[in-house]
């Protein structure tokens, strides 16, 4: 399947027209014989990408003391302290805004609580609950798995779209992140990627191209 993948990448590629930003390639994923309505066959996990999404992504952290220092020092999009999580938890409108401007979210262990209470309203819908993490642990490690991470999973649908990367990177960079993503269904259906009913490769504003 990795050829086809390739193939298809390329003639997405090729018949999407010149655009003045770099486009984000997805890949869209249909399965059969899947009751969306037995929450047993729902899932949602996220996918270290092996070349990344090609793409920024945004995280916030949520912490206190050293924590807080390492995030700034990393230069993550959005740092939240304790007495900023009460004030979050009194301003609704601030709040979405917050949970809106960022990919990721990651918590110190200790705070959760606190993060439940003031934000959880708001993350919990919008699947951005964030990651439990110790005060002690070294960000940098898993902020870069973060920036390579996407979130692949079926709810209400039988389908699955994801980013797999942009036009920039190379046709097998891209095939290779898709088969990341495959593996997911290996993992999650009876009768893993057997159960694809079509998968198409597309642009962010190009036509979708066939894979199978």
């Amino acid at each position: 399947m990795t050829q086809d993948v390739i193939e298809a990448v390329k003639k997405a590629k090729e018949q999407s027209k010149p655009r003045n930003f770099t486009q984000s390639i997805d890949v869209i994923i249909n399965i059969k014989d899947l009751d969306v309505q037995k929450p047993e066959n729902r899932f949602d996990e996220e996918v270290t990408l092996p070349h990344g999404r090609g793409k920024d992504v945004r995280i916030g952290v949520i912490a206190d003391g050293e924590l807080t220092v390492q995030a700034k020092s990393a230069g993550v999009d959005l740092v939240i302290t304790k007495e900023n999580l009460e004030e979050l938890g009194k301003e609704r409108k601030e709040a979405k805004k917050a949970a809106n401007s960022v990919d990721f979210f990651i918590a110190q262990a200790d705070m959760m609580p606190l993060v439940g209470r003031f934000l959880g309203p708001v993350l919990g819908p919008r699947k951005k609950m964030p990651k439990p993490v110790p005060a002690s642990i070294k960000l940098d490690p898993l902020l870069e798995r973060l920036k390579k991470t996407v979130k692949v999973g079926v709810k209400t649908q039988p389908s699955i779209q994801v980013i797999v990367g942009t036009q920039d990177m190379t046709d097998d960079e891209i095939a290779e992140n898709v088969e990341a993503v495959l593996t997911i269904l290996d993992r999650h259906l009876e009768k893993g990627r057997n159960q694809i009913k079509s998968m198409f490769i597309k642009t962010t504003m190009g036509p979708i191209e066939r894979v199978i």
